[in-house]
Parts: C-alpha cells; sequence; structure tokens
C-alpha cells in the first residue's frame, strides 16, 4: 500500500458534477493507485489543506460550471499552493471546453481533460509511459503515433467522398470529433489512374470510388483540412500507374504517413491499369525502394488481394511473406502489414485467426535490426451487411476478434460501406464503436489465439506456404540471384498457377484453374471431379511436373 502512487481528488468551488472525476479515479485504481476523492463542492482552503496534509503524487479536479468563476477559483488556489511546500505534486483538471481554456491559461496543470479526451489518453497518462501531449504536439508520423498511443492501436479509416469539397468539409468534420489517427484519403480511380495523363480521363465517371484529385492544390486543401481537433495525420494509396511520380507528390502535399503499394497487382490481372504484370511488378518495387530511401514506411498490400478473389488460405500466407520479404529487401525499416479478417466471406473466427497469426509468424520472422513490421488489422469489405443495424454488429464483433493478435493499427472499416461509401458522421460513428471495443478489450481478452485448433491450422498453413515460396524459388532462371524479388519469376508463378485464385479465371495473364473451397470456415486447393481437398505438395508438385 505504501508503495502505491497516491491521487487526491475534488470538486471545486459549488460544482456538483463528480461524474468525470469520479470516472479519473476508478482508472487510476484499476491502474494501481491509492484514490482519495474528497467530494463535490470543494472550498479551496479545505482543498489545499488536505494536499498539503497527504502530499499526493496528483491532484485532479474538475470544474464544468462557468469560466469566469473557474478563472477566480483558480487564481485563489495557485495562490494558496504558493504558500504551502510541494515538491513532488503534479496537477491535472477535466472540465468543459471553455473551462479547459481558462485552466490552461492558469499554468497550474500538467494535463487538462476534456469531453473530448479518450479513454487511451488518460491511461497513458497514468501509466507515464509516454509524454503528455497536447493534440497539436501529437506525433505527425505513424511510427511515433503508434509508440504514443499503445497499448492503444492507432485507428485507421477510408475517406473519399464523390465531390472534393464534401471530402474537405468531411475530413475537417472528423478531424474535430478527435476519434481517428489516420485519414486514408481515397482518390476516384480516374485519379489513381490518369493523375499525369488526365487527357485519358473519362469525365463521366468523376468521383467513381472516392474523391476526384486533380491536381497538387487539391491534395494540399485536403491535408490542411485535418489540421483540426487531434491534428490526424493523413496517406494516400499509390496510383495505379506513375507510381514514383504519385509518391513525390502526395510526399510534398499530405506528408504521406507511409505507402500502400501491392506487389502483383493495378495492372491487368485486376484491370485497374494496362500494365503488364512483370512490369509493373517492376515499377512496384521500384516505388517501395524510392520510399525507402527516404524512410517512409511502407504497406504491401498484397496478401488481402489474393484473399479477396478467394484464393485459399496458403497462398495468403505465401504473399504476405513474400510481399514483406521484398519490402525487406529494397530497404524498407518499417512495414507496415496489414491482415484482413473475414476474407473470404465465409472464413469463421477460429480460422480467421489461424491464418492470420499464420501470417505474422512468416512477415515477423524476417525481423532483425534493419527491419521491423508494425500489425494493422481491418475487417473484411464484404462481410458488412446492407442492414446497416446489423452491420455496426459486424464491425464490433470484428474489432474484437481483431484485438486478440494486438494490432499496432486498426483500419476500422465504415460500417455503411455494405450498402454505401461513409460519409463523415459514419466514420465518427465507426470510429466510435471500434474505439469502445478497443477500451473494453485492451484490459483482457480471453486468449482464442491458444485454441488447439487454432494451433494446428497455424502450423499447417505455415507449411504449406513455404511449399509455394520454395516453389517460387525453383522455377527461376538459372542466372537469378534470388528468384524470390525477380518480376519474370513472380509473373512466372502466376502465369503456371503456383500463385492462382478462382476470380482468375479467364485472364490471359494468369492460370486461373484453380479451385477453391471453404471447409469447416477455412478455404482449401479442392479437386471438384475427385470432391477432395488438395494439399500444397500435391497441387505444387502437378504444376511442376508440366514444366
Amino acid at each position: 500500500m505504501g508503495n502505491k502512487r497516491k491521487i487526491l481528488g475534488a470538486c471545486l468551488g459549488n460544482c456538483v458534477h463528480v461524474a468525470g472525476v469520479m470516472n479519473f479515479l476508478a482508472l487510476a485504481e484499476e491502474e494501481g493507485y491509492e484514490t482519495n476523492f474528497l467530494g463535490a463542492a470543494v472550498p479551496i482552503n479545505i482543498l489545499v489543506e488536505q494536499i498539503e496534509k497527504e502530499k499526493p503524487d496528483i491532484v485532479a479536479l474538475s470544474y464544468r460550471l462557468t469560466p469566469e468563476v473557474a478563472e477566480s477559483l483558480l487564481s485563489d488556489l495557485k495562490n494558496q499552493i504558493g504558500q504551502i511546500k510541494l515538491s513532488k505534486t503534479s496537477f491535472v483538471f477535466g472540465g468543459t471546453e471553455p473551462v479547459a481554456k481558462v485552466a490552461q491559461d492558469s499554468k497550474l496543470f500538467e494535463h487538462i481533460f476534456t469531453p473530448k479526451s479518450r479513454t487511451a489518453d488518460i491511461i497513458l497518462y497514468l501509466r507515464q509511459q509516454v509524454p503528455t501531449l497536447s493534440d497539436e504536439e501529437m506525433p505527425q508520423d505513424i511510427v511515433g503515433r503508434i509508440l504514443h498511443k499503445r497499448p492503444y492501436p492507432v485507428l485507421r479509416h477510408h475517406y473519399g467522398r464523390p465531390s472534393l469539397e464534401e471530402t474537405i468539409n468531411g475530413i475537417k468534420q472528423i478531424a474535430e470529433a478527435c476519434v481517428l489517427d489516420v485519414v486514408s484519403l481515397g482518390p476516384d480511380q480516374n485519379a489513381q489512374q490518369f493523375f499525369f495523363c488526365q487527357d485519358k480521363m473519362d469525365h463521366s465517371q468523376s468521383g467513381a470510388g472516392g474523391v476526384p484529385i486533380r491536381s497538387g492544390q487539391d491534395l494540399h486543401r485536403l491535408f490542411q483540412s485535418t489540421r483540426y481537433g487531434n491534428f490526424p495525420i493523413m496517406r494516400c494509396y499509390s496510383g495505379t500507374t506513375n507510381l514514383v511520380e504519385m509518391a513525390n507528390l502526395l510526399k510534398t502535399t499530405i506528408n504521406n504517413a507511409w505507402a500502400a503499394i501491392p506487389l502483383c497487382w493495378y495492372n491487368v490481372l485486376d484491370r485497374r491499369s494496362e500494365r503488364g504484370v512483370k512490369e509493373s511488378i517492376v515499377e512496384n518495387l521500384n516505388a517501395v525502394e524510392w520510399h525507402a530511401k527516404r524512410n517512409i514506411p511502407v504497406e504491401m498490400n498484397e496478401p488481402h488481394h489474393w484473399g479477396l478473389r478467394e484464393a485459399h488460405d496458403s497462398i495468403v500466407v505465401a504473399t504476405a511473406y513474400l510481399a514483406a520479404y521484398n519490402a525487406k529487401i529494397r530497404g524498407v525499416k518499417h512495414y507496415v502489414s496489414q491482415y484482413m479478417l473475414n476474407t473470404p466471406k465465409k472464413t469463421n473466427h477460429l480460422m480467421d485467426i489461424a491464418k492470420t497469426l499464420a501470417q505474422i509468424d512468416m512477415v515477423e520472422s524476417l525481423h532483425d535490426k534493419t527491419f521491423v513490421s508494425f500489425r494493422q488489422i481491418r475487417a473484411g469489405l464484404f462481410s458488412f451487411p446492407d442492414n446497416l443495424d446489423k452491420a455496426k454488429g459486424q464491425l464490433a464483433a470484428s474489432t474484437y476478434l481483431a484485438m486478440s493478435v494486438k494490432p499496432d493499427i486498426y483500419h476500422v472499416v465504415g460500417y455503411s460501406e455494405g450498402h454505401h461509401a461513409a460519409m463523415a458522421s459514419e466514420v465518427i460513428s465507426s470510429c466510435n464503436i471500434a474505439q469502445q471495443v478497443i477500451d473494453v478489450t485492451v484490459k483482457g481478452i480471453p486468449k482464442i489465439t491458444v485454441d488447439p485448433r487454432i494451433a494446428e491450422r497455424r502450423k499447417q498453413l505455415i507449411n504449406e506456404a513455404k511449399v509455394i515460396i520454395e516453389a517460387i524459388r525453383m522455377i527461376s532462371e538459372p542466372d537469378v540471384k534470388d528468384p524470390l524479388t525477380d518480376a519474370g519469376t513472380i509473373a512466372r508463378a502466376i502465369q503456371i498457377g503456383i500463385l492462382d485464385a478462382p476470380h482468375l479465371a479467364g485472364n490471359r495473364y494468369a492460370k486461373g484453374s484453380i479451385t477453391t473451397k471453404e471447409i469447416d470456415g477455412a478455404y482449401f486447393a479442392y479437386d471438384p471431379i475427385n470432391k477432395r481437398v488438395i494439399n500444397e505438395e500435391e497441387r505444387i508438385h502437378k504444376i511442376l511436373s508440366k514444366q
């Protein structure tokens, strides 16, 4: 008991609104503090007497009434405090925004909490893990933001409306709500593909899939709309052509927090550009290297592209490793590794976590003093029903599942996405839903990760992913030093079916012959004629025997 830090709490003057300070003290007790609440409407002289008597480590004060009265009270408190000897006591304050401004001006308080303050901020303060920062001082890089918020994940949300002005106003509204750390900017398809050759744009498609960005000034205005509230950082996808040119533009306009670049996509496979597979891999990896040289973190959003096309789980795990490996070889120091839950749609929670853990194992096996990854996890887009009430339930359920792997970044998917692209109010609501689940689960969650069914599937997926990786090495030309980083070898793996997915059927640049099947919530390669699962050793052997 004697080793515990002590907090003394009180509501000042004639204020009887005790809920805020009581919540603060309850959180403090959970963090191991000894607390003493003096009650509501405590006179200044009584408060000072108790401070002098108890010599607490922290004095937590609350006042929610008139700012002018608060100014008089705090002036009196400051004068009386100056007459007693206090060496290690810190003062914190909680109140409405107008009263908080008065408290800030008093220069008496180490930190000030308002109704906008998050539970995570209070706990971080109590744990003394990081310096207490104002919203304006929040880290403006993703690594700094992650380290500042731990053990809470950074929240990211995708946002881009069909109108530039609506998007600008919406981002400002989101920033002022102080619910989001990363605004993930969503440009329309015209901007992603034709920003640098706008004469090729089909202007009837303007705003399709996101905000119609047509100039650097548009990007600058979008970034300026984040300079409110908790000053969220901004990031944007790479574009599907001219990736290095787009990277430079994003760096100079929105200070792109990290790049999102696939390894094998944004080309003739998904028809998001006219680039060939090999050509696109070369350009994609050059863009990765461009960011690495500037110490900008990179996300290679590769595995979920395969999962969205109903590739079986082993390919998803293998491509997670393949992408991270290429990022490391190209010099990336900080890698954002995204794990998409609920994909394909029939995946159940047990098999979802098994697949996620297998990917984590493979990616994090690459960690060393030159390379570290951060876990980013999200709900699968196609798991959201168009019934908005049910969709809110899906968001909460997926967030709960995601927290079992202790993510660094939680990519909130707006609950409305199964019906329509999220508006600003729905982004805010979705973040609040996710944050409530996070606030509960960060204190402790049943360890489903130790379930024996998960452990067995996790091991199986890692073994099968290694078979796929080895097969890619085996098909390379003799003069290729590292097949896993060779664009021609990777393109050939897609062409002959080592990497394949059912949705690639009919695409002449891929094999597109694989059948996959969901069995007990997991996805396997499947022989529809003999109606049986095909393990990876058998599947890969058949492919290689034909080469």
